[in-house]
């Protein structure tokens, strides 16, 4: 792979920043989701966030840096510490005062990210944290397999539950399913390949294979009917309704977990690149946004005015989701393409003089959201490290 020695340049001086960053944001009790200060305060962003927190984990311990290698786990025992009774993981633990939050109506994907951060450690590192947290992990996995539904053996949810917390996905999520069925793969839990199979029945209902089971039938029939974006993975199925937007963090983990076999994964790309979702800077994390006068509207989407069309979760550019899509491209052997887009990807984190914004509005790419994002930081570093090693860690 040939590579401009600026742009080597800009890519060393990324990854140099992005271990600054989180060494700046770290705590005794883990790494934070922000950078310190009065507006990351009063929007808890100076908390421990499960999912950011896990993510970070991954970019830690591929760091090189001995300091990051050792605090990679440290968030994670600080939320094993608040684990519900039930075997929940919150969402985040506010440091200060000692406090576990669970989110409005509930947030599942936190201790599935809390589950694969802790295998993923214990193989990264060989540190025995899956041993030293079993009866947590036991618990986690429990409550995960009280929400599965037992013919389908995919997890369900409500609206606005996971990372996208103000969005519509309901039901039967895809981006909770693909880290579930990892999650499966990670701790050899039962009914893993009928998680995969069912996945693909009901999230691309366009294949023409039928399921076996007669509701997933009746639900891929009234998916088939009008939806739009037909070579991605649908984001979510529910009883009446599903969503077509084009969800490409949920396309993206799809293909990096596995639940895609390697015809699927290639058609998703190429259909991501040509809704350009990685242009000007990866990535877009919709490709179609959902605008006010469709029926999946909800009115809590306008809340702090964020997700409006191409703003937030409905069609901004978070380039934390981009570390996963170079490390997709690296998984469909696509290495060259993975190389320009990670200098893309260093460029948005050098926007404001290198400020790691959360997210850029996806048509203008104004900085939106909270700055010195350590998700940013630590998504950039396994990017950085799959594309050197050309490695699929899943």
């Amino acid at each position: 792979m040939q590579i401009k020695p600026a742009e080597a340049e800009l890519l060393e001086n990324c990854r140099q920043r992005s271990i600054e960053l989180l060494k700046r944001n770290l705590s005794p009790a883990g790494v934070l989701a922000a950078t310190p200060g009065a507006r990351a305060e009063s929007r808890s962003y100076t908390a421990i966030f499960a999912r950011d927190a896990a993510i970070c984990a991954l970019g830690m311990a591929l760091s090189g840096d001995p300091v990051l290698e050792r605090e990679a786990s440290t968030a994670m025992l600080t939320l094993a510490e608040h684990q519900a009774e039930n075997g929940q993981i919150p969402k985040f633990v506010d440091v200060r005062r000692s406090e576990a939050d669970f989110w409005y109506v509930g947030c599942i994907d936190a201790t599935l990210w809390w589950l694969i951060a802790v295998a993923m450690l214990d193989e990264l590192q060989g540190s025995a944290l899956r041993r030293r947290l079993r009866a947590h992990v036991e618990q986690a996995i429990v409550w995960l397999q009280c929400q599965e539904h037992q013919r389908f053996r995919l997890l369900q949810q409500n609206e606005a539950s996971d990372w996208a917390d103000i969005m519509p996905r309901s039901g039967f999520v895809l981006y909770t399913n693909a880290l579930w069925y990892l999650v499966k793969r990670l701790y050899e839990l039962p009914h893993a390949e009928a998680t995969r199979a069912n996945a693909n029945h009901l999230f691309y209902p366009f294949s023409g294979h039928l399921a076996e089971y007669r509701r997933a039938r009746l639900l891929s029939h009234y998916s088939r009917r009008n939806a739009r974006n037909r070579d991605l993975y649908l984001s979510f199925v529910n009883f009446a309704f599903y969503g077509d937007e084009g969800d490409v963090f949920g396309n993206v983990l799809a293909i990096l977990f596995g639940l895609a076999d390697e015809s699927d994964a290639h058609r998703v790309i190429k259909a991501l690149e040509r809704a350009k979702v990685h242009e000007p800077y990866p990535v877009r994390v919709v490709c179609d946004p959902i605008l006010e006068e469709s029926f999946l509207w909800r009115p809590y989407m306008s809340r702090h005015r964020q997700n409006f069309a191409w703003q937030y979760h409905n069609g901004g550019i978070w380039p934390f989701v981009g570390g996963f899509w170079v490390a997709a491209l690296v998984a469909v052997g696509r290495r060259d393409a993975a190389q320009r887009e990670l200098v893309k990807l260093a460029r948005a984190n050098e926007l404001g003089g290198w400020a790691f914004n959360e997210w850029l509005h996806g048509q203008t790419c104004v900085p939106g959201g909270m700055d010195g994002q350590s998700w940013n930081a630590g998504a950039f570093l396994f990017a950085w490290r799959v594309l050197q090693t050309g490695a699929r860690w899943f």
